[in-house]
């Protein structure tokens, strides 16, 4: 059974740091595409990244420069660094297996909520 795990998220200030970690299991993350997205209250989702299977990076432009995804295949796990936080970075915070970018969906935990504020 493929299983997403999300955690790390919390309330922190503007220009704070946040890791937030995906741990997988049911299959083996490295041999995989995977994706973050996050959903603000009241708004769509938002792809925020992804890594390829051979390890490329890709971001979206709201977070391109702040947000790092990384991972750990001997944990199987997938890691989003998320730097310089702004207020409109509130929102949860999924990992995704799977991913379809044109309708924002795929395989996905619940979720990790990440509160920006001042």
């Amino acid at each position: 059974e493929v299983r997403l795990e999300e955690s790390g998220g919390g309330s922190v200030r503007p220009g704070e740091s946040v890791t937030l970690s995906c741990v997988a299991s049911g299959f083996t993350l490295g041999y995989v595409a995977m994706n973050w997205i996050r959903q603000a209250p009241g708004k769509e989702v938002e792809w925020v990244g992804g890594i390829n299977r051979v390890g490329a990076k890709y971001y979206g432009d709201s977070v391109q420069g702040r947000f790092t995804i990384s991972r750990d295949n001997s944990k199987n796990t997938l890691y989003l660094h998320l730097n310089d936080l702004k207020i409109e970075d509130t929102g949860m915070y999924f990992c995704v297996k799977e991913f379809e970018m044109s309708t924002m969906t795929g395989i996905r935990g619940r979720g990790t909520q990440v509160t920006v504020s001042s």
